[in-house]
């Protein structure tokens, strides 16, 4: 038996358990066997990587260190005693290896791994290894199994209503911030609408990081079911309330390995509307050149397999395919993009005329769902709430129900003027490449880093003109994002 001690080390997202090589009873070859180790105590116990230990200050003998995650899921406080022995592989293991062979996998099957996988039982080669398999084929029953199976683990919200609206983009736009200003107008219409975003994984900020800019958006469930009540909408992190938890864990994968196969996305979009209670989805499709989506075929092929999967689950969808040519807005970075959200609510006359017009087509979209409006009269009633200041109000009480942020976050003071080598007119932006050089420049973590686009495609710009402006908060990251930009301005410019 050893004795707890908690190691203040992030390992997330694998369980990770340290030994000392000497000293604990283990002879060099039962190291070598324990790759992979079960840590039982009481009632609970995990799985876990095992890592060894040679610095005596770390770990003494008799002690096991678990890392922050490892710690956590176990649920026990320190120095309790555990158990250890090597850890058998899931069973599910066998499912995957079928499914390296090329073999369709049955329901349970699929919901056999998910389980696993979600229950930390699988460590990271061996999702590789089931993502690679899958996005090698799946079939659409898999998908939908897979949906399925991600769904039903976790939280799953009930508002006890037949209409709970909610609005997703696949991904891929930079600034495309359309979500902070279609709550607020469909919360200002009197439609349940509890939004939880993600943070930015790949892309220089998501919803939730833009919005905690303005807000908390770090809410327990017992306080977003108190907004939603008084609000009827929330922006919140869904990471903090437990949606979907095998889908964290997929996507912790999926991003280094640049996987991101239409079965997957579907799978991992709609479990996670499926678990956030949501009734009826509008889900915008962006198509584009360098974005997720680069072709009007593949946004047909990806909407019916969204429809068929939602048709199934009972999921009511409305899915719409839209420009995805270029960023949307002038802001990409979270101070830069929540400048843009708050000057679109307060209709300000230099707000960005493209992310107004994106938020209120999406917004008049939702708003349709809503019987008591007659038909198509969505986009009006939307135009109405935002002209009138409604919109605003509401996005003001949201603020304030979920906490303002006490911090007045600001654009990042280490700037770097992007100018065009010629003149002529912008015929295209992109977006991979303006989302690439904000991340460098330190976005989403600096929340003031981030690029301010100053001319969209279709603008007349003169040599040495800015294109575009820089910010970083420190002058490491300003280095980064200027050299990526000087290879290539993610800007072409024709005479």
């Amino acid at each position: 038996m050893l004795t707890i001690k908690r190691l203040a080390i992030d390992t997330y997202p694998e369980n990770t358990a340290f030994l000392l090589r000497r000293s604990n009873g283990y002879s060099a070859e039962q190291f070598q066997a324990l790759r992979k180790i079960r840590v039982s105590g009481e009632s609970a116990e995990i799985l876990a990587t095992l890592a060894l230990v040679d610095e005596p200050l770390l770990l003494k003998p008799g002690e096991i260190g678990l890392g922050e995650q490892a710690f956590r899921r176990l649920g026990l406080p320190e120095g309790t005693c555990v158990a250890v022995e090597q850890a058998r592989p899931p069973a599910s293991l066998e499912f995957v290896r079928r499914k390296i062979d090329g073999d369709t996998l049955e329901d349970d099957e699929i919901a056999a791994i998910i389980r696993d996988i979600a229950a930390h039982l699988y460590s990271p080669m061996e999702i590789g290894a089931f993502l690679v398999a899958c996005a090698g084929f799946m079939s659409t029953q898999e998908t939908l199994a897979m949906t399925r199976a991600m769904a039903k683990l976790g939280n799953r919200f009930d508002w006890k209503a037949p209409l709970v609206v909610d609005k997703h983009c696949i991904g891929g736009i930079p600034g495309n911030r359309t979500s902070m200003i279609v709550v607020p107008i469909v919360a200002a219409h009197g439609l349940i609408m509890p939004k939880t975003s993600s943070r930015a994984i790949t892309s220089p900020s998501g919803t939730a990081d833009t919005m905690e800019v303005l807000a908390n958006v770090d809410l327990s469930e017992e306080a977003m079911r108190a907004i939603v009540a008084r609000e009827k909408a929330v922006l919140a992190w869904g990471g903090r309330v437990n949606l979907s938890p095998a889908d964290d864990v997929l996507i912790s994968v999926e991003r280094p390995l640049r996987i991101d196969t239409f079965d997957q996305m579907v799978a991992s979009i709609l479990s996670k509307k499926l678990s956030a209670g949501s009734t009826h989805l509008v889900l915008d499709i962006p198509v584009g050149p360098t974005a997720k989506v680069r072709t009007q075929d593949e946004a047909v092929r990806l909407r019916k397999l969204f429809e068929h999967v939602a048709d199934k689950l009972g999921l009511v969808t409305d899915i719409v395919i839209t420009d995805g040519s270029q960023p949307v807005g002038n802001g990409v970075g979270p101070v830069l993009e929540a400048r843009d959200v708050m000057a679109v609510l307060r209709n300000d006359a230099d707000a960005p005329p493209d992310l107004r017009e994106h938020a209120l087509f999406l917004a008049g979209r939702v708003l349709d769902f809503d019987p008591a409006l007659r038909g198509g009269r969505g986009y009006a009633r939307a135009m109405d709430l935002l002209a009138s200041g409604k919109a605003l109000a509401a996005m003001e009480r949201l603020i304030e129900a979920q906490g303002r942020q006490p911090i007045r976050y600001a654009p990042g003071e280490h700037v770097h003027e992007v100018r065009a080598e010629e003149g002529g007119r912008v015929t295209a932006i992109d977006c991979h490449r303006i989302a690439r050089i904000a991340r460098l420049a330190g976005a989403p973590m600096d929340k003031g880093a981030g690029i301010d686009l100053l001319h969209k495609v279709g603008a007349e710009v003169r040599k040495g003109q800015s294109l575009y402006r820089i910010h970083a908060q420190s002058a490491t990251g300003l280095g980064f994002a200027r050299d990526l930009a000087a290879e290539d301005s993610g800007y072409e410019v024709t005479q």
